[in-house]
């Protein structure tokens, strides 16, 4: 059985790369650890997640493009013996898919809450002005498009 996708309009062109990136983020959706998602001022966030037991050497943070994984994995004590293990103690994988431009500024591990600081860098609008040629004369000297590119505000 096909599934059909939502981004198959035509006037979505391009944005098959997102569709592939959603579909991985939803089988990574499993709800270990807990995780909040904070707004920091005006262009910070924070992520927090719950790591209960985990130390710094048991936790790893990778970007990789614009996904940020994190990564825990305990090693099991030997000499422990549990009469009841009811702290978890598997390993987990978690991945958020970051918009172009945030920049991963910071991580710390306190109190068993792994925090991780983001910052996203203001948003300069862009206004492009394309010229057309009307193509009719093979013989003109440029049949270039012009592109300019300006900052909004500036002339």
């Amino acid at each position: 059985m096909s599934r059909v996708s939502m981004f198959n309009s035509p006037l979505l062109l391009g944005f098959d790369q997102l569709e592939r990136t959603l579909d991985r983020l939803a089988k990574n959706a499993e709800g270990y650890p807990p995780y909040n998602i904070e707004r920091i001022g005006d262009n910070g966030l924070r992520i927090v997640l719950a790591v209960a037991g985990f130390t710094i050497d048991d936790l790893a943070i990778e970007l990789v493009e614009s996904q940020l994984t994190v990564r825990g994995k305990q090693t099991d004590d030997g000499d422990r013996v549990f009469l009841h293990r009811g702290i978890a103690a598997r390993q987990f994988q978690r991945a958020f898919m970051l918009a172009d431009g945030i920049e991963v500024m910071s991580a710390r591990l306190d109190n068993g809450l792994l925090s991780i600081d983001l910052v996203r860098p203001a948003a300069e609008p862009r206004i492009r002005t394309i010229r057309i040629d009307s193509g009719e004369s093979a013989t003109e000297t440029s049949n270039a498009i012009d592109i300019t590119a300006r900052r909004s505000g500036s002339r």
